[in-house]
């Protein structure tokens, strides 16, 4: 079987980056979301510089500030230039994000990737925010620079990336979660039309992170079983094939 195993938030904070790091360095981490508008973006690329990884653009539009003007996008943005938190999107009875504003940020956080990092995404996709006009902004510009789209599963079940379907599981909300029994579930039942990919949020915490995500403990929990014998044993034993975006 085969399985593909993503972390997001790289760039959050200083202290998810050495959680990050630490999956990937000594854990079965193997594809990275950078969250580009973040000012330890670039702390969190450099401890993985030595290390191979698919990197993706994590597109972020509810934690810290827009690289846009916040004047040009105020649908996405507070009176004091930072971005609305991903409440006020879960409250919200509709839409209120601008397809035209978001757009110019997501466009923005695409070229800051490349800057960063000095190549195209390797995948493109978004946080936390379930939004009509997000996920359409992500697809328009995934589309202009021929990128990888990977789209929401936030109901489960599967999605497309790149023509191949991708069984999404990313429990780290739930209550009394386990991250190496999500992975054993995975690979004790493989889909067998498609590929699984579980989504991580490895990370060790902070003063920020505590103030600003409602996913703090579940981030250690998921260094741990990274890094684990248990979990290399498991995907060994099983024969399972670890992948990248680049194989699907």
């Amino acid at each position: 079987m085969s399985i593909l195993i993503r972390a997001d938030d790289l760039g959050y904070s200083e202290a998810v980056n050495y959680g990050i790091a630490k999956s990937v360095i000594d854990g079965v981490v193997n594809n990275v979301g950078v969250m580009v508008n973040m000012p330890a973006s670039e702390h969190g690329l450099a401890l993985l510089k030595n290390e191979t990884v698919c990197y993706g653009c994590h597109t972020n539009i509810c934690v810290g500030k827009p690289l846009t003007d916040p004047k040009l996008i105020p649908s996405i943005t507070t009176a004091d230039g930072y971005f609305k938190p991903s409440k006020e999107y879960r409250q919200a009875k509709e839409d209120f994000v601008v397809l035209e504003e978001v757009l110019l940020e997501i466009e923005a956080q695409y070229h800051k990737f490349v800057e960063l990092t000095g190549q195209q995404p390797q995948y493109f996709e978004g946080h936390a925010v379930e939004s009509p006009n997000v996920v359409k902004g992500l697809q328009m510009i995934a589309e202009k620079y021929q990128l990888k789209f990977s789209g929401f599963s936030f109901e489960g079940g599967s999605m497309q990336v790149n023509q191949t379907k991708v069984y999404v599981s990313m429990d780290s909300m739930l209550p009394s979660y386990n991250p190496f029994e999500s992975l054993k579930k995975i690979v004790s039942h493989p889909h067998e039309d498609g590929v699984d990919m579980l989504i991580l949020h490895p990370g060790y915490l902070d003063d920020f992170i505590l103030k600003t995500s409602s996913l703090t403990i579940p981030r250690t929990k998921e260094v741990a079983m990274a890094i684990s014998s248990e979990a290399k044993e498991l995907l060994l034993q099983s024969h399972t094939k670890q992948l990248t975006y680049a194989d699907l």
